[in-house]
């Protein structure tokens, strides 16, 4: 057994007759741990490749585990890195994702990275960053995302909040400020599209800050939101300080859900009529575009993992409707 749960409670686990041996976190993708099998594997006709980076974490936000499960932020070289990306992209990889528990926390600089990736895997066509810090969006980084075609024009962001003292609560290191700062700095230079996550119900939040946070979907256009409803984590400050009744966590969460629900509806059919590069996904009916909007086709199309050009007639529910263009 391997992952956070069994790193942080190995004891319980390893009573466990099903469990023959924990292996920790840190070892887990060392081939020699599995006795020789590779590492970092391609996997090919997936929508995308997924490539991890940076594990771990040296902040401490008081309601997560993952420095307990984790340990500190730790990240692989560069020249490995790419290395990976060009094999995935020479067995026909069209858009790779990079991954990290603090992406954004990337030893020699994300903005580095994202740099020598485009310039040493030319024929990589689509690069997408996944949660980024938006403290940590540094000069080198912004440049970047705001101007090269081949990274996506969709950044998810780690908010948690819209609200100052719950902020610092958490132990987050930006401002409700600061964050709406750097989205109106990004959609300035690029169209770019904003999701975020956020925490309905952390302990102490009053009905003023959960409307700050409620607001933060609208000063952030936020149109991909993922709402977590507050759950203590053992062993994490955030476990020990007063907390919300479940019932007002549930009815926060829900009043989040609907508004970005709405925005997401009112964002789609901006998009009818265009025309947008998507990759086909499985089964070959639908795919994601730049700005990573769901697309259905009326039928499969291309091979999966490749990239097509659909019109997009319709938006419907939460995803837009296209045909080959």
């Amino acid at each position: 057994m391997t992952g956070c749960a069994s790193e942080m409670d190995r004891a319980a686990f390893a009573a466990m007759p099903e469990v023959d041996r924990i292996v920790p976190n840190a070892a887990k993708l060392l081939p020699a741990t599995w006795g020789g099998f590779p590492n970092h594997r391609p996997a090919r006709r997936h929508a995308r490749a997924f490539v991890g980076v940076q594990n771990g974490c040296d902040h401490s936000c008081t309601f997560c585990a993952i420095p307990l499960g984790r340990g500190p932020s730790r990240s692989d070289p560069i020249g490995q890195v790419v290395a990976r990306i060009a094999e995935l992209v020479e067995d026909g990889a069209q858009e790779v994702v990079l991954t990290g528990v603090d992406l954004t926390s990337y030893a020699d600089g994300l903005g580095a990275l994202v740099e020598t990736i485009l310039t040493d895997v030319p024929r990589l066509p689509r690069l997408r960053l996944s949660s980024l810090d938006t403290i940590e969006i540094d000069d080198r980084l912004f440049e970047l995302v705001t101007s090269e075609p081949r990274v996506m024009p969709h950044l998810h962001l780690s908010l948690q909040s819209g609200d100052d003292l719950i902020l610092k609560r958490m132990k987050r290191r930006h401002s409700r400020r600061e964050a709406v700062a750097m989205v109106e700095r990004l959609k300035a230079r690029r169209e770019i599209v904003i999701g975020a996550d956020l925490i309905a119900g952390f302990p102490t939040e009053t009905d003023e800050a959960a409307a700050n946070t409620l607001e933060i979907l609208a000063d952030c256009d936020i149109v991909h939101a993922h709402i977590f409803p507050f759950s203590p984590r053992d062993r994490t400050p955030a476990a020990k300080m007063p907390q919300v009744p479940p019932g007002v966590i549930r009815e926060r969460a829900a009043r989040l859900r609907e508004a970005a629900a709405r925005r997401r509806a009112a964002w789609l059919p901006t998009l009818v009529g265009s025309d947008q590069p998507i990759v086909i996904e499985k089964p070959g009916d639908r795919g994601h575009t730049p700005g990573f909007a769901e697309v259905r086709l009326p039928q499969p199309m291309s091979t999966i993992g490749d990239i097509a050009t659909v019109r997009i007639t319709a938006a419907a529910d939460d995803h837009l409707i296209g045909i080959p263009a």
